[in-house]
């Protein structure tokens, strides 16, 4: 069978009903509603090979799958992922290319594992064909890929007002770090995290932090999860991809351990995104939407990320 008509096979359906999150899920200081699983058997693999010193040693190594994505009965993307939200991914990716829009009444998403492959139908007829031939390739680890205009995710938009405590954001950045993970298991792997005020709510990780995005962004649709009081946590560089993303959900805020692109700066600014990058310990760079920032922090009474909120990697550095 061909991959065009697995759009038509009748694969395992997923109830796409929104599951109920009462205001205390969302409210919870102390409760992810999804982590990662640094334990799943499906995402490492113990593999042996030897030291610098020639020594023997079995380390543990991200598995990373390849996942072809259909919108109705339109082949759209192959994505190298470690595959363990393939709804959520399929649903963020086609929002954030603007293939799935916000109101689109989807109707079901179809899931085979054996052949890799995710189907998400909706009511409204699509055709993608001309879109599909204007192809980007980003920065983004695992060659993440934009078709069509990449500035239609600014145009004309008007991001919530918001705002950003200092002190919200070390104890944001802490429990992140801490939070047991793919990363410091096996390496290899980003992390996106969506937040409210000081408290995390979700975590995703893949091989491409494009993916990780992609996955909260089809878990927010799925759950109908509004986006005005969030904030964004990355792993990642600050690159246009990430920021056009992050506006392209509706979210004011983005905050990233590491460092920014040129470009990711002048489009956050012309979407008034507050951008913050290098967010290690007590330091941290803001380089678009400062007047979001509350600084109610006294940094005396923060540690440097160096004596022991470090993110730290057992056998390996990233």
């Amino acid at each position: 069978m061909t991959l065009k008509n697995l759009a038509s096979k009748n694969l395992a359906r997923k109830d796409l009903a929104p599951k109920d999150l009462a205001p205390k899920d969302l409210e919870s200081p102390d409760r992810y509603l999804l982590r990662p699983d640094p334990h799943d058997p499906r995402l490492t693999e113990r593999v042996k090979g030897v030291d610098q010193t020639g020594a023997p040693i079995e380390t543990a190594v991200t598995v990373e799958r390849a996942l072809t994505i259909f919108l109705n009965a339109q082949e759209i993307v192959t994505a190298m992922t470690i595959n363990d939200y393939p709804e959520y991914l399929a649903l963020g990716y086609l929002l954030n290319q603007n293939m799935l829009l916000p109101d689109d009444v989807v109707t079901g998403v179809d899931y085979d594992e054996e052949l890799s492959v995710v189907v998400v139908r909706t009511k409204r007829k699509t055709n993608y064909e001309k879109k599909l031939k204007k192809k980007v390739q980003t920065s983004g680890c695992a060659q993440g890929t934009v078709f069509g205009d990449l500035m239609e995710a600014l145009e004309d938009v008007k991001l919530p007002k918001a705002k950003l405590r200092t002190s919200w954001l070390y104890t944001l950045t802490h429990k992140v770090n801490t939070t047991p993970s793919l990363y410091l298991e096996a390496g290899a792997i980003h992390g996106c995290v969506l937040a409210v005020k000081d408290r995390p709510l979700v975590y995703m990780e893949d091989v491409g932090r494009h993916n990780a995005v992609d996955k909260i962004a089809g878990w927010m649709f799925r759950n109908k999860v509004g986006s005005a009081d969030k904030i964004f946590y990355t792993t990642g560089r600050l690159t246009s991809e990430m920021v056009i993303k992050t506006v392209r959900m509706g979210i004011p805020i983005l905050i990233s351990r590491s460092g920014f692109t040129a470009w990711g700066v002048e489009l956050a600014r012309k979407a008034n995104l507050t951008l913050i990058g290098r967010a290690r310990g007590k330091r941290f760079i803001a380089l678009s939407g400062e007047d979001r920032i509350v600084f109610d922090q006294d940094l005396a009474y923060v540690e440097d990320e160096s004596a022991k909120h470090r993110r730290k990697a057992a056998v390996h550095e990233d």
